[in-house]
C-alpha cells in the first residue's frame, strides 16, 4: 500500500514495501524529483538502510562467536512495513520477529517518519532496543534524484556542493565494493564536485568529514536540492557505474561496509552504533527543494 501527503509545495508518496519514497513531486516547479526506478540504469528509488550498510563480505557476520548472513543493506529495504498516516506526517514501522531474527538477532523497533514542513522533507529515523543486550547497527538513506531535474539542462551542467566541507577524506573500496582505507579527497574545487558520468566508474564515491550538508544545483539556473544530513557520518555518491545513468544518489550513511576479506565481528567493527537495551536512537535528515 502506498501513502501520499502534500502541501503548497510538495507531494510525496511512499509505500509499505521498504518505508520507500515512490515518489518526491516539486509542485511549484511542476516537476518529478524522485528517480522513478527504470531497470535499465537501477530499478529501486530511495531503499531504507537498516540495520547494515552496502555489503556484508561473504555476505555473513558474527556476533556473539555466532553466524549470520544477510542481504546488501540490511532487513528493511525487504520487508514490509506497517504505514499511517497522521496529518502531514507518514509513519512507517517493523517490529523485529521470527523472520528478522535469522539474520538479525536483536528485538527492536525501527520507524521512519516523513513530514512535510514547506519545501522541505524531513525523513526522521527511529530504532528502538527493545533487548538486553546492545545492539550494534548500521543506518541511512539511499534515495536516487534524476539529473537533470531541470527542463532543457543535462547531467552536466549539474555541480555537487559542499558548504561546510572542511577536509572531507574518501573511503577507499576494492573492485568488489569492500572498505580497504581511506584517503584525504582532493577532488573539490571551491568546495563543488563537477557532475559527469564517469565520475562513477569506480562505483560509488564515499566521504567523511564532507560536511553536514550537500547540494545538487543547476548551474544554469538557481534550482537545486539539498540535503542535510543530520548526525550521519559518512555520504555516499553513486549511479550505476560505467552507464549514463540519469541520476545521482545522495546518501547519508552512520557506518561503512565490510572491509575487504574480513568477516565483521558486529561488536568490534568500530563504525557501527552501539545502543543500549531500552534506549532510542533518533536522526533527521532533510530534503528541501529549492526553485
Amino acid at each position: 500500500m502506498e501513502y501520499t501527503i502534500e502541501n503548497d509545495y510538495l507531494k510525496i508518496t511512499a509505500s509499505e514495501e521498504g518505508g520507500e519514497l515512490r515518489s518526491v513531486y516539486d509542485k511549484k516547479g511542476g516537476r518529478e524529483l524522485l528517480w522513478q526506478g527504470d531497470p535499465q540504469f537501477w530499478s529501486d528509488r530511495a531503499p531504507n538502510l537498516f540495520p547494515y550498510i552496502a555489503r556484508l563480505t561473504e555476505g555473513k557476520y558474527t556476533f556473539e562467536q555466532k553466524e549470520y548472513a544477510m542481504q546488501i543493506h540490511g532487513i528493511v529495504m525487504y520487508a514490509h512495513l506497517c504505514g499511517s498516516v497522521s496529518g502531514k506526517e507518514i509513519c512507517f514501522e517493523l517490529t523485529s520477529n521470527e523472520k528478522t531474527k535469522v539474520c538479525y538477532p536483536f528485538d527492536f523497533v525501527y520507524r521512519v517518519r516523513y513530514r512535510l514542513e514547506n519545501n522541505t522533507l524531513s525523513v526522521r529515523y527511529e530504532v528502538e532496543n527493545k533487548d538486553e543486550k546492545c545492539m550494534c547497527f548500521g543506518i541511512g538513506a539511499h534515495p536516487g534524484f534524476r539529473v537533470p531535474f531541470v527542463e532543457g539542462t543535462g547531467f552536466e551542467d549539474y555541480d555537487l556542493e559542499f558548504p561546510r566541507a572542511e577536509a572531507p577524506e574518501r573511503i577507499c573500496f576494492s573492485e568488489d565494493c569492500f572498505v580497504t582505507g581511506q584517503e584525504p579527497f582532493d577532488g573539490l574545487e571551491n568546495g563543488k564536485l563537477k557532475c559527469v558520468h564517469s565520475l562513477f566508474d569506480e562505483d560509488a564515491i564515499v566521504l567523511e568529514r564532507a560536511g553536514s550538508e550537500v547540494l545538487l544545483r543547476c548551474r544554469k539556473t538557481s534550482a537545486a536540492i539539498r540535503m542535510e544530513c543530520g548526525k550521519m557520518r559518512y555520504l555516499g555518491l553513486w549511479h550505476m557505474p560505467r552507464t549514463q545513468a540519469p541520476y545521482i544518489c545522495m546518501e547519508p550513511w552512520s557506518s561503512l561496509p565490510s572491509r575487504k576479506g574480513i568477516v565483521e565481528d558486529l561488536e568490534k567493527q568500530e563504525n557501527l552504533l552501539r545502543l543500549q537495551p531500552e534506549e532510542t536512537y533518533t536522526d533527521t535528515i532533510r530534503i528541501t527543494v529549492l526553485p
